[in-house]
């Protein structure tokens, strides 16, 4: 007998552990991660978000820019598209009045309308589909300058409306004047 324990123990020595053996029992598990180890990797979390923070807020103010210079060139070549048809003779002579230099009286015009000339079936030429809202001040109030205004003023004479701004007191990421624009 004694020969076939050898052979058994020669067998289950290659895998290092015989089957009469069990290895001791462990009252605790070492699994998961330390404390130090998570703060660490909260602290690389938090540097990250801080370096991404700024750079989100002025990818946010540059898309608003952008936003501000599409709905200025809106408004503005709807301007210049019914200046160009008041002087054309294209609108009504009802439509246009003499003392606004051929400019639309407010924004609304733009909008609404006005009748076209020498046409009989009440058809009415617009400009603007909506009033862009600015994006600055989420709103669709403009600022106004009619043409008899100085360049500077910033009140609106009521005249006409020859060119718009934004309202907001602020300044661009390129150091310019919002109200410049």
């Amino acid at each position: 007998m004694s020969e076939g324990v050898e052979i058994l123990d020669s067998r289950f020595a290659r895998f290092g552990r015989h089957p009469s053996r069990q290895p001791p029992a462990t009252s605790h598990q070492e699994s998961g991660y330390t404390f130090i180890e998570l703060l660490v990797v909260s602290a690389i979390i938090l540097i990250l978000a801080s370096a991404i923070m700024p750079l989100a807020r002025v990818t946010a103010q540059r898309q608003r820019e952008l936003e501000l210079r599409r709905a200025l060139r809106e408004i503005r070549t709807a301007i210049d598209k019914y200046k160009d048809a008041a002087d054309l003779g294209q609108i009504s002579a009802l439509g246009v009045k003499p003392e606004s230099e051929g400019y639309p009286a407010d924004l609304e015009t733009l909008v609404d309308g006005v009748d076209a000339a020498n046409d009989a079936t009440g058809r009415k030429l617009k400009f603007l589909r909506r009033v862009p809202v600015d994006p600055l001040t989420h709103t669709e109030e403009w600022g106004k300058r009619s043409y008899q205004d100085p360049p500077n003023s910033s009140r609106w004479g009521g005249q006409n409306v020859f060119d718009v701004y934004t309202r907001i007191d602020g300044t661009a990421l390129d150091g310019t004047k919002y109200r410049d624009w």
